[in-house]
């Protein structure tokens, strides 16, 4: 999961670059989301993501472009913009995944919770 919350982080940093928003959407799917595939997410993700796939795939290609470029293409601001937000959105669906996966594994199997001896303070 770490992999894939990295992903999302890269394509968050280029959405939230310099340019256009059409460059920057068609360049963080391609670099960094389009390899994902939608059953390596966790089951609350599966859905989202493989609408945002099926978006972002929904125009057929014309001479030489990518399917991602000439759905975008056909987009308008607003649905451009409105695919970056569900992106963000699926990025925090998968850091909160992943916290609360950190939260729930304990430190130590078999040990009480303990604060480390360089944490107490001495006397």
């Amino acid at each position: 999961m770490t992999d894939h919350l990295d992903r999302f982080h890269a394509a968050l940093t280029v959405l939230a670059g310099h340019g256009h928003i059409k460059q920057r959407l068609i360049k963080a799917f391609e670099d960094n989301l389009v390899a994902i595939h939608e059953d390596e997410l966790p089951i609350a993700m599966k859905q989202s993501f493989a609408d945002l796939r099926l978006d972002m795939h929904r125009v057929r290609p014309l001479n030489g472009e990518g399917p991602i470029c000439a759905s975008v293409r056909k987009m308008s601001l607003d649905e451009a913009s409105e695919i970056a937000g569900r992106i963000v959105a699926l990025y925090g669906e998968i850091a909160r995944q992943r916290d609360d996966l950190q939260t729930s594994l304990p430190l130590n199997e078999g040990d009480e919770t303990r604060v480390p001896p360089f944490l107490i303070k001495s006397v």
